[in-house]
């Protein structure tokens, strides 16, 4: 119910609860000392919303010590601010976690579908604010049985928070925000602000608090520059590795530390095997269902982290999970999985080297395997090794990409049986166990297990190189892509296809610098 309900004379409103709001807005313009501010609107509409908190430091619940607003444009976000100040002072910050847009306007007594969109910009603001609190300013009691959850508005994601829900934990849910750009489509990016918005609604309805947290400067350092530079340099890097194993997860992990949470659930097709063995840490292991199975992406998390997290999906099929979601009602139950990286979601690749790596591309020649000119293209960087079409080569037996040179600005071309090879060398090779139990190697997100083994002998730990020797050929894999290397369905290690080396190695445990946990 509103806190401000309003006075009737002879049954006419004289005042409303947005009437009082409006005229004596809560906390309007006061910033606490110390305080962390979340922002939402802004040239695009108009309106304008800063929401600013700060959580008591030493309460085990992270109550709301002091808040305030300020709001620009319509009286609707000046009364909007102010309605979440009400609704948030003194609470435990996993309370105010589940405050939506219909909390926020039935403080204001109801709201029209016109003067929503300013609910809508204070709840943006307010759980901006309480994601960077949860992060900077947070740490709660641990709590036995308390979850977070990653949600990125998908499928996947809500059944595996419905499926923690019904384990009996206590789930908190968490979405990141990892990329904006007004070409891309936010609706098809698990990472954008259209996507937290939907997971934060996703989560409310499920009666479950959720929080954000903004890693768009994380993620564009430690995943797309590096993902540019690789292709600066000729490479194809897989830039989900190393976002689940260096920013995204960590981060949630983290933040789960700080809500009282040792444990994360994610969406994800994969399981953990825990092992025994005095010593030895636990290893990935594929999904039940191998088409949705995504153990190969998730192949650069520590042994720590794996060791706190859940992937209830992993004993399920895609089908499974669908039925799973008409059966409670979801909204998400026949929503399309996600299918372009995250950041390029609607945006062509070579637009997007264009504008975010200075990469525009120069014409050069398309030449066969003797050097013979055969062509011309646009731009090295945009082809692929095993690319067959776009080569504008017509009229010729079917030829293929056999490799790039950015430096030369030069496409090779030829059959596809150039495209075979029977071993694949692999630098900065992490491996959790002996290099004798290695007996497939994946070199593809959606490709097959190959049979394998390594070319010399290897102790867990880490090495400059590694060669594999293949028992059956495979085309060419582009170099930078990640090489994951199986032990049955375990994961036992994993590392960067690369060009052999110009000079052999010394021995067989070229660049063994660590153990691996």
């Amino acid at each position: 119910m509103p806190r401000f309900q309003a006075l009737t004379l002879d049954g006419m409103s004289v005042e409303t609860a947005l009437a009082q709001h409006l005229e004596r807005p809560t906390g309007r313009g006061h910033t606490p000392a110390g305080a962390v501010t979340g922002a939402a609107g802004g040239a695009a509409c108009g309106d304008l919303i800063r929401v600013s908190l700060l959580i008591h430091p030493s309460d085990p619940e992270g109550r709301v010590a002091d808040a305030g607003f300020d709001a620009h444009g319509c009286g609707a976000a000046i009364a909007a601010g102010s309605a979440v100040v009400n609704l948030i002072s003194g609470a435990p910050l996993l309370e105010a976690a589940r405050i939506g847009v219909d909390d926020i306007a039935e403080e204001l007594g109801g709201l029209s579908p016109a003067k929503r969109h300013a609910a809508e910009l204070a709840a943006d603001a307010l759980h901006r604010a309480l994601g960077m609190a949860a992060r900077a300013q947070t740490q709660l009691q641990a709590v036995e049985g308390r979850a977070v959850v990653a949600m990125s508005g998908g499928v996947d994601s809500a059944v595996a928070a419905v499926m923690t829900a019904k384990s009996g934990a206590e789930v908190v849910a968490v979405t990141l925000e990892l990329w904006s750009d007004p070409e891309n489509d936010g609706e098809r990016s698990c990472c954008s602000a259209q996507a937290v918005r939907g997971a934060r609604e996703a989560a409310h309805r499920m009666g479950v608090p959720h929080l954000s947290i903004d890693l768009r400067e994380e993620f564009r350092t430690g995943v797309v520059d590096h993902w540019l530079a690789g292709h600066a340099e000729g490479e194809t890097p897989n830039p989900c590795v190393r976002c689940n194993g260096n920013v995204r997860l960590e981060a949630m992990l983290e933040l789960g530390h700080r809500l009282g949470s040792e444990t994360l659930v994610t969406g994800h097709y994969a399981r953990v095997r825990e092992d025994d063995s005095p010593g030895s840490s636990p290893l990935l292991r594929m999904a039940l269902d191998p088409v949705k199975d995504q153990s190969y992406v998730l192949s650069g998390l520590a042994p720590e982290s794996l060791a706190r997290l859940r992937f209830p999906l992993g004993d399920m099929h895609k089908t499974q999970v669908r039925e799973l979601a008409e059966r409670e009602g979801l909204a998400v139950a026949r929503k399309p999985d996600s299918q372009d990286l995250c950041f390029l979601a609607g945006t062509g690749l070579t637009r997007f080297l264009e504008r975010h790596g200075d990469l525009e591309g120069s014409p050069g020649p398309i030449v066969d395997l003797d050097g013979q000119e055969l062509g011309a293209h646009k731009g090295s960087r945009s082809f692929t090794i095993g690319q067959r079409h776009g080569l504008g080569l017509g009229g010729r037996e079917p030829l293929y990409v056999l490799g790039t040179d950015s430096r030369a600005n030069t496409v090779t071309v030829g059959p596809r049986e150039a495209l075979l090879t029977s071993s694949v060398t692999v630098r900065d090779v992490t491996l959790r166990r002996e290099g004798t139990v290695v007996d497939h190697i994946k070199v593809r997100s959606r490709g097959r297990r190959v049979p394998c083994r390594l070319g010399q002998p290897a102790e867990p730990g880490r090495h400059s190189y590694v060669e594999v020797e293949l028992e059956e050929p495979i085309e060419r894999t582009a170099p930078g892509q990640m090489a994951c290397l199986f032990a049955g369905e375990l994961i036992v290690g994993y590392g960067t296809i690369t060009a052999p080396p110009e000079k052999p190695l010394a021995s067989g445990r070229a660049g063994h610098t660590a153990p691996a946990h």
